[in-house]
């Protein structure tokens, strides 16, 4: 196959995937089987893609010319090629953690969800293999449109509500702002291409550069800076594999991986700080950063705790994308998978407790960690990885980010990273040390759980094991990336090493 053939296969194997589940909607077995072949290929494939980038193989691929000016078209450069293995590594993860989760919870609707799921992760590698604007906003929206389905799954009132409020958010913001934008960009320089060094230079005012800004930093809704924000907790009434979906594999990645590749390749980053503009953006990142923190701690319902801890956590990455100096990029980049990793893990923590205890406030914790050691377990690496200590891979990305604030003089960018370092302590650890250290509460009948739970003589009752491996499995990659985060920092450094003939 030719090497623009691999691109498409990427893109078109999950949604294959989504036409042929259906098919099996009457055998739950076999269904999932199509699931997990297709996320098997799906990341077979862009290991070939990764491969054949880092031979040097100019990938790119043009599937549709509109107008002279205007293509349907994908090209592979380093941040997309990260996002893309990011993807297609934790959705086999997720997959299995999804069939032990909808099963140990007889969830109705399986087959609408993983058919949703496919589109998803289609629509997700489409985005990351964008090479222009024009590709990038209709893999953003039907990211968005895919999703939608998954968020208001239980069908409830509350679902359906939150459903409307992820949808009418996401997509308002990107027909406001982020549409405009795009076409403020291409007036003023006829093109929308991705280019190495950015396509701005020279092209507008700092004025105009700033105004540009804002529209991309508030039209990527999915980047959740405050105050367009509300959609993520909202989304948090969506099954707990959703949840992950959402955090750490799809959306709000594809929003701050939005956000970083059009900083680079749109506005070239030696432009945009040359326009002095983005100190505003600098201050809202930094904002968002400590107050979702502030509203994670003052939570009780953990999968909301979790998700404004995901709110604080991607402006890390908006913030190292407004900075705009080299090591603060890589350092973004670097963030992309290592809160991945991290956040992965605490959800599929969190979905487990739900799935063995019906348990969904961290008031009714207690003594929970002694019953469930693996899950407890699991949550503690991907906090600490979150929180940035060794020997986990979070510490990396914010030393990286922090030594791109130094470089760019912003020593106030620095103090806000350790403040929220602090206060990821205050809201992940005391969940833990509830699990571990305080007793059950005597009334409570932890292993009453309904759905067939391991419960041994020593009160163990973990989850079923298609939840308890997955997220051991994800705890793994957080130790992983501690050790060898020297691959991730030089790809992503090659979008700024090859000179795409921009410069």
């Amino acid at each position: 196959m030719s090497p623009g053939a691999w691109i498409i296969a990427a893109i078109l194997i999950p949604a294959i995937g989504a036409l042929i589940i259906p098919l099996f909607r009457k055998s739950p077995n076999a269904r999932e089987t199509v699931t997990l072949v297709t996320a098997g290929l799906l990341f077979l494939c862009v290991m070939k893609v990764l491969s054949l980038f880092l031979a040097g193989g100019k990938l790119e691929v043009t599937v549709w010319q509109v107008t002279p000016a205007l293509a349907l078209a994908f090209r592979i450069e380093p941040l997309g090629m990260l996002f893309a293995c990011v993807a297609s590594t934790l959705w086999i993860v997720n997959s299995v953690y999804s069939i032990g989760y909808m099963r140990g919870h007889d969830e109705p609707r399986q087959t609408p969800f993983y058919v949703c799921f496919a589109v998803a992760l289609s629509a997700t590698i489409g985005l990351a293999f964008s090479a222009n604007l024009f590709s990038l906003f209709i893999f953003y929206e039907l990211l968005t449109i895919s999703t939608y389905p998954l968020v208001s799954h239980n069908r409830t009132k509350e679902a359906m509500r939150g459903g409307r409020i992820y949808l009418c958010m996401l997509l308002g913001s990107s027909l406001l702002l982020l549409l405009p934008a795009i076409l403020i960009t291409f007036a003023l320089t006829g093109t929308l291409d991705f280019t190495q060094g950015g396509i701005l230079g020279g092209k507008a005012s700092s004025m105009v550069l700033g105004l540009l800004l804002a529209l991309y930093a508030f039209g990527i809704g999915k980047a959740g800076i405050m105050p367009g924000h509300f959609w993520l907790p909202a989304a948090m009434v969506a099954p707990t594999p959703v949840s992950a979906l959402l955090h750490a594999v799809a959306v709000v990645k594809a929003g701050v991986f939005c956000v970083l590749k059009i900083v680079v390749y749109v506005f070239g980053i030696d432009t945009l700080r040359q326009s002095g503009q983005t100190d505003w953006l600098i201050f809202m990142a930094s904002f968002t950063i400590l107050a979702a923190s502030i509203v994670a701690i003052l939570q009780d319902n953990l999968k909301k705790r979790l998700a404004y801890s995901t709110v604080s956590q991607l402006s890390y990455i908006v913030l190292a994308a407004a900075l705009a100096t080299q090591a603060s990029i890589i350092g973004g980049g670097m963030h992309i998978v290592m809160h991945a990793a991290g956040k992965i893990t605490l959800f599929f923590c969190a979905g487990a407790i739900y799935v063995a205890h019906h348990k969904t406030e961290i008031s009714q914790l207690d003594g929970l960690g002694r019953k469930m050691p693996f899950t407890f377990a699991a949550f503690l690496i991907g906090s600490l990885s979150i929180i940035g200590l060794p020997p986990f891979g979070g510490v990396w990305s914010k030393w990286v980010i922090s030594v791109g604030a130094l470089e760019a003089g912003y020593v106030m960018a620095v103090a806000v990273l350790m403040i929220s370092s602090l206060l990821n302590v205050a809201y992940l650890l005391p969940i833990v040390a509830r699990g571990f250290f305080r007793p059950a509460p005597p009334d409570d009948h932890h292993g009453d759980g309904h759905h067939g739970h391991h419960s041994s003589g020593d009160g163990i009752a973990e989850a079923p094991l298609a939840c308890v491996v997955p997220l051991c499995i994800t705890a793994g990659f957080c130790l992983l990336l501690f050790f060898f985060p020297n691959e991730l920092e030089a790809l992503i450094k090659m979008a700024f090493a090859k000179s795409g003939g921009a410069q």
